[in-house]
């Protein structure tokens, strides 16, 4: 279990890579049970004003909190979790789509002994999550 005694705010618990193509959306697709076509029909992601097709947002959660699980050792030790979707993650059916994780602390509560992890997620240079927090408890 990471040592709450030995954080400071500003450093960085994990860093992840994450490569998502067109077979990624339709296993999530399968798992999830969201057949939505805009994950998987470049017509109808186009239609509806969507540069093409994109990634599930829960798909994009998950893959973005799982560093922070990883390092906290225990995805029990995640007290909350939230974000806002601020951009697409586009994902091309030639090259797929390349998602950035880093997880930074941002807020240290000594008493409750619980770390604020700030998440940015990156896709093409861009920010994909808003206000990406995690709350994990090390007690």
């Amino acid at each position: 279990m990471p040592e709450f005694d030995t954080l400071t705010v500003g450093d960085v618990v994990a860093e992840r890579d994450y490569h998502l193509t067109r077979d990624t959306l339709v296993r999530y697709a399968g798992a999830s049970g969201d057949f939505n076509p805009i994950h998987y029909r470049d017509d109808v992601a186009t239609s509806v004003g969507l540069p093409g097709v994109i990634a599930h947002g829960m798909l994009t959660m998950g893959l973005s909190v799982q560093p922070v699980v990883d390092w906290a050792e225990d995805p029990a030790r995640v007290a909350d979790y939230q974000v806002r979707f601020t951009r697409p993650i586009v994902v091309d059916s030639a090259t797929g789509a390349d998602v950035s994780v880093t997880a930074k602390v941002g807020q240290l509560d000594a008493e409750a002994r619980v770390a604020r992890i700030d998440l940015t997620v990156t896709f093409d240079g861009q920010t994909v999550l808003g206000k990406a927090q995690v709350r994990v408890s090390l007690a």
